[in-house]
């Protein structure tokens, strides 16, 4: 019985150290986001706008963006017309004026972005995530907490 037991625990016990999130905090801007377990960091971009994590199947990008002209809104709409002539097809979109999500398809991939405005309008944080149609189900408790955990941690240099 104690056998079966310990097996049981062990089986339990695996899933959940193996779920642990990460944290990203972009320096420059500020924005952060948790980070799903088994995202690999690459190489940070040299202007320090964030940084990209990957699976063998999924990508994810975590960063910061000046708004040099126009407001958060308008910036949000330049990106989804962005996302569109990169080939995506937008399935879903909402914007206000602190926050934007935007979906897209392309083959049988998915793109899901979340963009928020900081600085009292003068930068955005954004995470963009892109993954397998295949994958959907189990990446939409991935997307929930992506949003969620998405901020500005006020120790961006650009406020």
């Amino acid at each position: 019985m104690r056998i079966i037991l310990a097996l049981i625990v062990a089986l339990f016990a695996t899933p959940l150290c193996a779920a642990e999130w990460g944290h990203y905090v972009n320096e420059r801007f500020g924005v952060e986001a948790d980070v799903p377990p088994g995202f690999v960091p690459g190489e940070p971009p040299a202007n320090g706008d964030g940084q990209g994590f990957a699976t063998p199947t999924a990508r994810l990008s975590i960063y910061g963006s000046l708004i040099v002209e126009g407001d958060f809104e308008s910036v949000v709409a330049q990106r989804m017309k962005w996302t569109a002539e990169d080939g995506w097809a937008i399935t879903y979109q909402a914007v206000t004026p602190s926050w934007a999500s935007w979906s897209g398809k392309r083959g049988s991939r998915i793109l899901y972005v979340r963009a928020i405005r900081m600085c009292g309008g003068s930068t955005l944080g954004a995470f963009e995530l892109e993954y397998s149609e295949a994958d959907r189900k189990a990446f939409d408790r991935v997307v929930e907490r992506l949003v969620t955990s998405l901020g500005d941690s006020g120790t961006g240099w650009q406020c």
